[in-house]
């Protein structure tokens, strides 16, 4: 016994006759934002122009150099592959400790005199360091990096301030 073919049944169009859509161009209301940070922008202007989120008095004093870290690492001469578990470790256990500020010393970076197509960062580390401290596990306990002064090493350091420990 031959099966009937379903009965066709018009399927209602829920898209209108073309003249009812105004014309319009992709993209048209979009507001323009501005593009991401260039990578090659300078370091250390974006880390001094970041919001302040911690005591005011405490980050006064910390950017005339006045106030004394409490602990210190050096990552200088490390490659990524070291310095990252090091620095997790240091600042997880200056936390643990009670501490409040720590300086990290990463290095300038040396100037590299290769003729690549590709232009290389100065100071890898540089750049990747607050990088780290901003992502987990560290992001939770890290409140606020700032370059460090002069007299604690300037542009190849960080202060990193830690918030207060439960």
């Amino acid at each position: 016994m031959p099966l009937d073919p379903p009965p066709q049944t018009r399927i209602p169009d829920l898209v209108g006759p073309r003249d009812r859509l105004p014309a319009f161009r992709i993209g048209e209301r979009a507001g323009h934002k501005p593009h991401p940070p260039h990578p090659e922008q300078d370091l250390s202007a974006r880390i001094a122009h970041a919001p302040v989120r911690m005591d005011h008095g405490a980050f006064r004093k910390m950017q005339r150099g006045k106030l004394k870290p409490e602990g210190r690492i050096d990552l200088h001469g490390m490659t990524l592959a070291q310095a990252h578990p090091v620095l997790i470790r240091f600042i997880l256990d200056a936390h643990d400790d009670g501490k409040r500020l720590v300086l990290v010393i990463t290095g300038k970076g040396k100037d590299r005199e290769t003729p690549d197509p590709i232009p290389i960062r100065r100071g890898i580390l540089r750049h990747q360091v607050p990088g780290w401290l901003h992502a987990p596990p560290l992001g939770s306990i890290v409140l606020d990096i700032r370059e460090a002064h002069q007299r604690h090493g300037g542009g190849g350091a960080y202060y990193v301030y830690l918030r207060k420990p439960r």
